[in-house]
């Protein structure tokens, strides 16, 4: 028997909440950009999404969950929202702000709950996979169960 897998928060508290899912483990594969994830893990990268904070012209923060294969459209989340406009958070500032570091963030267990859409696309799957919290991991979750752990609405927020 090998190493017993780490556990990451987001896994944590899926498992306090009793919600199935399935973890991935890249961190072996070097893997950086969301693309390079689906293709170590060998997934559709449409099934794979990245988790992007934005805050909106109100100083409000919001979450996009879009596919690593697509880029969020900020007037399309910036409607989804109802803000006049949104844009990205500076790196430095997710980690204060979310518990999170690039590249290992999470819509679940961020240090607040924050308005969180994904690209409607989601519903097109049975699960999707999603960072857990840490670089090298990857959690894949029902939308029906992710509903169980964090509210979030569906919409049309990426590029065509």
């Amino acid at each position: 028997m090998g190493k017993k897998e780490e556990k990451t928060n987001v896994m944590r508290i899926l498992d306090q909440k009793k919600i199935e899912y399935q973890s991935h483990n890249y961190v072996s594969t070097g893997a950086v950009s969301g693309l390079e994830v689906a293709e170590a893990l060998g997934e559709d990268p449409d099934r794979a999404f990245k988790t992007l904070v934005t805050v909106g012209k109100s100083k409000e923060h919001y979450v996009f969950v879009v596919p690593v294969s697509r880029e969020l459209n900020l007037k399309k989340a910036a409607q989804c929202v109802g803000e006049k406009s949104i844009e990205m958070i500076k790196s430095k500032e997710l980690l204060p702000l979310t518990g999170y570091v690039h590249g290992g963030c999470s819509p679940i267990g961020m240090k607040k709950q924050f308005v969180t859409t994904i690209d409607k696309s989601a519903e097109h799957f049975d699960k999707i996979m999603f960072s857990a919290g840490k670089i090298g991991y990857q959690v894949e979750v029902s939308l029906a169960d992710l509903k169980k752990v964090i509210r979030y609405q569906l919409g049309d927020i990426t590029e065509e």
